[in-house]
């Protein structure tokens, strides 16, 4: 395994140690599918309150100075819960040891010196991809994970003894870390870089416009979001950017975790099934113990559509609250669980009120009721505006929930609409369509209920999507290959590339 790269997997969150979305998620996942691959893999985190004893961490050397004024930094190594992959936890307890979130304090507001607290996890990204470091191992490859880690490729590229190769991945375009000038000297960011043609975006510091621009290579999270971001309807400002840089840029589509998301062994489950057609008859428990738990009337007959999302209109939140409303929508039940902006969390409160035994609602989140849902519903709804990947759609597909999506980002690439060829060849896994209305909606829906009511071309449906991969396997050889392209493409060619 000696030729295999070593990549430094630099992120601000990873299950189980710390997740608030997806990026969480995959920083759990795809390290350890690529150390079962034979990549020499290790992850850099910030030590947040806790992680230290999750990961039964060492130190690895003494403190060492990062930033002039901050408070000194320690790396201890230590191994990602339930997996082999060593973790760099990087220790500086007035910066990570807070009460509150990741990026933002209990009361939902940023942490106002978020620019410092990234600022310092990139920069350590950055001194472990050269020589000498503090830990002592030298990657080949410095994987930054969106935003927090988009000042390392900028700080490699300044340095003289730079050794690591960069990628930048982006997970959503949306979140950029975009700050005053004033921050470039406390950043010990060089003037020179303060420009269009570096770290410079409408006169403040963008943190990931720095990654954009002074990677090696850029990744996103699904091969349509990649085309999608060079436009400017989703660029978020950077498409020109990412347009230029197209020929080092790689959409690759997330996987999901297959143990934890398994219908055959889900303990959050009223009954476990298999893609097999007497074991699916199981799901109609499941879509009992749902209608329990939400206050669901006990109708077998009726379709239920289920929903876990954040309440945001990205997500098309405001087109399933019109289609409950709706008076011409088919007739069905609704499961939704999620939380977001207040005004849709009230909508949705407002109408669970109002239609008992038809619409049951959670404002929140609760782990075992987001797998029931997934089980128990005859239909999973993603209608986003946008979706960079999306996991929920491939959840639903494994619970034999064909999904109904948009056709966007990776719900364009994961999901197979239920055309007359594709049901008739069984590659059919959901309902696609494509204007985010509540009119594509609507009709998105009925042509759903109507599969749903012919249970030959339903089961159809089922069994396609729940016999798809999904695993990270598939996307963990993708990087793999990634990595070793950009260990061993010449420096020039890099360069040019930039």
């Amino acid at each position: 395994m000696a030729d295999r790269p070593r990549v430094l997997f630099a992120t601000a969150e990873a299950h189980p140690l710390e997740k608030t979305g997806g990026l969480g998620d995959v920083s759990g996942a795809l390290p350890p599918a690529l150390a079962e691959l034979g990549v020499d893999v290790r992850l850099l985190i910030p030590a947040y309150s806790g992680l230290l004893k999750a990961i039964e961490g060492q130190p690895l050397g003494p403190p060492f100075r990062v930033l002039t004024g901050v408070p000194e930094a320690r790396l201890h190594r230590g191994t990602l819960p339930g997996t082999r992959v060593p973790v760099y936890a990087l220790e500086c307890g007035p910066l990570y040891e807070r009460e509150g979130g990741p990026y933002v304090r209990r009361d939902g507001r940023d942490w106002s010196d978020n620019p410092i607290r990234f600022g310092v996890l990139s920069k350590v990204a950055a001194m472990l991809g050269t020589q000498p470091n503090p830990a002592g191992w030298e990657p080949q490859v410095v994987h930054c994970n969106d935003w927090p880690i988009g000042l390392a490729p900028a700080y490699l590229a300044h340095h003289p003894r730079a050794q690591a190769r960069t990628l930048m991945c982006v997970h959503n375009m949306e979140f950029q870390g975009n700050y005053g000038a004033e921050l470039m000297p406390i950043l010990d960011l060089p003037w020179s870089a303060f420009d269009v043609y570096g770290l410079e975006f409408y006169g403040r510091l963008s943190f990931l416009k720095a990654g954009l621009y002074y990677a090696d290579h850029i990744s996103t999270v699904s091969p349509t979001y990649a085309r999608e971001i060079q436009t400017p309807q989703l660029g978020s400002g950077l498409q020109g950017l990412l347009a230029d840089r197209a020929g080092c840029l790689t959409g690759i589509l997330n996987g999901i975790d297959t143990d934890v998301w398994n219908p055959e062994t889900d303990p959050h489950l009223a009954a476990n099934y298999c893609a097999e057609k007497k074991s699916l008859k199981a799901k109609a428990h499941n879509k009992r113990a749902l209608q329990e738990r939400l206050g669901l009337a006990q109708a077998p007959q009726l379709p239920l559509l289920g929903m876990v999302s954040r309440l945001t209109y990205q997500k098309g939140v405001d087109l399933v609250l019109a289609l409950a409303r709706d008076p011409g929508a088919p007739l069905m039940q609704l499961a939704v669980l999620g939380s977001g902006e207040k005004s849709y969390e009230a909508a949705w409160r407002e109408l669970a009120r109002s239609a008992p035994g038809r619409i049951g609602v959670m404002i929140g989140y609760d782990e075992p009721l987001a797998h029931l849902i997934e089980a128990g519903s005859d239909i999973f709804l993603m209608p986003s505006r946008f979706e960079p990947c999306g996991l929920n759609q491939m959840y639903s597909m494994r619970y034999g929930t064909p999904p109904i999506v948009r056709s966007t980002g990776g719900l364009a690439d994961s999901v197979v609409d239920a055309s007359g060829a594709a049901l008739g060849e069984r590659r059919a896994t959901g309902v696609v369509f494509e204007e985010p209305s509540i009119g594509a909606l609507r009709v998105a829906v009925q042509r759903a209920v109507h599969l749903h009511h012919a249970p030959e071309q339903w089961l159809r449906l089922q069994l396609a999507g729940m016999r798809g991969d999904f695993s990270w396997h598939a996307s963990a050889m993708r990087y793999q290959e990634l990595y070793e392209s950009l260990v061993g493409r010449k420096p020039e060619a890099l360069a040019a590339g930039r």
